[in-house]
This record gives structure tokens, C-alpha cells and sequence, in this order.
């Protein structure tokens, strides 16, 4: 399902915090979103799962308005794990992803589950290594297993676009790698708030760069992350490397003279 967000603006409180902000994610790409702390990431991304409004542009699922659907049938198509989870549920582990079939319940809330729910669940546990945990009371988690298990929850919910904001919180090195192979091999349309550039890099087919609200740069990690780019945007200097396994580009930082940029691009693997 392509997923098309279109000249998105926000403004909240009188203050614009993403301006005319256009990014397009073809069926079963991972897009990646990065920039520094406080350019609109998150903002951009309540727009595409429906927290917020925008009050300028459009999101559009395969052309459909999304903020038009019906909320049973946008959660239908589209699946979300914001980068904080507000309620602490008195639940079970199971339980918690239970809630990802509701938008397929045709009876309510309080309906029973249909068949081979149960079953969607569990794989969905097991798919992101946190079987082990579906007897166990959420609140007793960590918070890297609070993060599998609300990740499985929107696995289960099978959607056909996932949006994840900074999806390997709290996650450690082992689970980042496995979760994010998982959703890059999911053949979902994912959008993705990653602060690691180098994870960014490793999974994702396309990045857009926000700086102060817009859209700074876009297109393929390699074309993308360059070092100027990364001066000016993070305040940083990188040094670009090759994987030699995966191949993909990959980073090494020091730090700089926030009002010093590098002369020319280096060059680049």
C-alpha cells in the first residue's frame, strides 16, 4: 500500500513545527525519517497515524484521505507504535496484543474473539522473540519487553502500513538488528523515526532528512547521508564507511565546531 503524505504543515500553539512537508513511501518500502532532536519527526508521524491533524496538507493511503476514514477502517490498514506509550495496562503480555484484533472485531470490544486470533498473537510474540512472555503482566516488563510486545501488537493487528516512532527505544543492540530485519522483511509499507543513522542506513530503502520543520534532504542512505549534510543538519563530522558484509554505507562520528563545515565532499565508498 503506498502511502502518501503531502505538503503536511503543523502548527500547534501558534508555533509551525513542520512546514509543506512532502514524503512518498511506495508499497513495501521502509522509509526512514531522521533529523535531530526537535525537527518534526514524531509530529510528522502522529499526521500518518491520525493523533494529530494537520492543519495544512494531506495523508493518503493509495489515494485514499486518511483523516476522512472511519477509525475502524484506517486502523484496518494502518498499524502505529508511537515513541511513547502513555498507559501502563493492567494486562498480560497476551492480552496486550490481543488489543492489535480489535479493529477486526465486526462486534465491539466486548465481542468474542474469533477464531485463530489467538493463534495471530502468539506468532506475533514469537516473531519478535517475546513468546516466553505472553503469561507475564505488562507493567512487570522491561522496557525493551514492553517494546517487543507493543510491536507484536501491531504485527497482529496486520496491517498493511506499520508506522514506528524510534521503534528500538530501550531495545538492546541484539533486538534492534532482529526487530528491524523483521519489519524490513515483512513486505509491509513502513515508516520509520530512527535517531541511529546507521541502523537508518542498514534497513531502510529511502530517508528523508528534517531539519527546523522541512524536509532538508531525500533519497537512497547512500546518495543521502554525505558529510556536509551531516555538518550541517546534526553538527557533526562524519566519516563514511562501507559494511563489509551488507554493504551498506555507515557512519563514524567526532565532533565539530558547530560553525565549521567541511570545504569539499570527501571521497565517499
Amino acid at each position: 500500500m503506498r502511502v502518501d503524505i503531502e505538503g503536511v504543515t503543523v502548527e500547534l500553539a501558534g508555533s509551525r513545527i513542520v512546514e509543506d512537508i512532502t514524503v512518498r513511501a511506495d508499497a513495501g518500502q521502509v522509509v526512514g525519517v531522521v533529523g535531530p532532536n526537535g525537527s518534526g519527526k514524531s509530529t510528522l508521524l502522529r499526521c500518518v497515524y491520525r493523533a494529530l491533524r494537520p492543519t495544512a496538507g494531506t495523508v493518503r493511503l493509495d489515494g485514499d484521505d486518511l483523516h476522512a476514514m472511519d477509525a475502524r477502517a484506517a486502523a484496518r490498514r494502518l498499524a502505529a507504535l508511537p515513541q511513547e506509550s502513555a498507559a501502563e495496562f493492567d494486562f498480560t503480555a497476551a492480552e496486550v496484543v490481543a488489543m492489535g484484533r480489535l479493529p477486526h472485531h465486526r462486534g465491539g470490544p466486548f465481542a468474542g474473539r474469533p477464531s485463530g486470533d489467538a493463534a495471530l498473537c502468539a506468532d506475533a510474540l514469537d516473531r519478535v522473540g517475546a513468546g516466553h512472555l505472553a503469561g507475564r503482566g505488562f507493567r512487570s516488563l522491561s522496557g525493551g519487553e514492553k517494546q517487543r510486545v507493543l510491536i507484536a501488537r501491531a504485527l497482529a493487528q496486520q496491517p498493511r502500513v506499520l508506522v514506528l516512532d524510534e521503534p528500538t527505544n530501550h531495545l538492546d543492540i541484539s533486538h534492534q538488528l532482529d526487530v528491524l530485519s523483521l519489519v524490513r522483511d515483512s513486505g509491509l509499507t513502513v515508516l520509520a523515526a530512527l535517531h541511529d543513522l546507521n541502523l537508518a542506513a542498514s534497513h531502510c530503502d529511502l530517508l528523508y532528512v528534517l531539519d527546523g520543520g522541512r524536509v532538508a534532504a531525500a533519497g537512497p542512505p547512500h546518495d543521502v547521508l554525505r558529510p556536509r549534510l551531516l555538518a550541517e543538519v546534526f553538527g557533526v563530522r562524519a566519516h563514511r564507511v562501507t559494511h563489509p558484509v551488507t554493504g551498506a554505507v555507515q557512519l563514524l562520528f567526532d565532533r565539530i565546531d558547530p560553525t565549521e563545515l567541511p570545504d569539499q565532499e570527501p571521497a565517499c565508498p
